[in-house]
């Protein structure tokens, strides 16, 4: 096909706004995800042991006000909230959190890690998110940081 000048130049304006226009779409793909009340949990594939989750809780011992969250409250939070709900055992690791803040100084805070290895379900994902919730309440926590993995557990 063969164009004379003219319209060689009004094909040549369109171009760059059809370009536009597809790169948008295909970038705006990706901004819509699907509607999804949780995420399927991955099973492990297990050479050895018992497909399991692993999840790990980190607690901040500094409260906004006051002093921090000593190791008698820690204690008596773990012994209260956590083993009953998690009376297969459970392991405790001190931590130290840092991040920068949005004012740009950097911010650091000694914490708690809990580990708790347990089977999928119901169960176990509504005693992880009562211990989340009291501990943000009895301590004035903005949060409490999660994080699950599929693990192979053998004794």
């Amino acid at each position: 096909m063969i164009l004379n000048n003219e319209e060689h130049e009004d094909k040549m304006k369109r171009t760059p706004l059809l370009m536009t226009a597809v790169a948008t779409l295909f970038f705006l793909n990706g901004c819509v995800a699907p509607v999804q009340h949780s995420a399927p949990q991955k099973v492990a594939s297990c050479r050895v042991g018992d497909p399991m989750t692993q999840t790990t809780l980190y607690f901040g011992l500094n409260r906004p006000t006051g002093p921090a969250i000593g190791a008698a409250e820690w204690q008596s939070f773990v012994d209260r909230q956590v083993t009953p709900r998690f009376k297969d055992g459970l392991s405790v690791f001190d931590a130290k959190g840092q991040w920068l803040g949005h004012d740009g100084k950097l911010a650091r805070e000694n914490s708690k890690a809990l580990m708790l290895i347990h089977a999928s379900g119901n169960e176990s994902e509504t005693n992880i998110e009562a211990l989340r919730s009291s501990y943000k309440q009895q301590f004035a926590q903005d949060s409490v940081m999660r994080v699950d993995a599929p693990v192979c557990v053998a004794f």
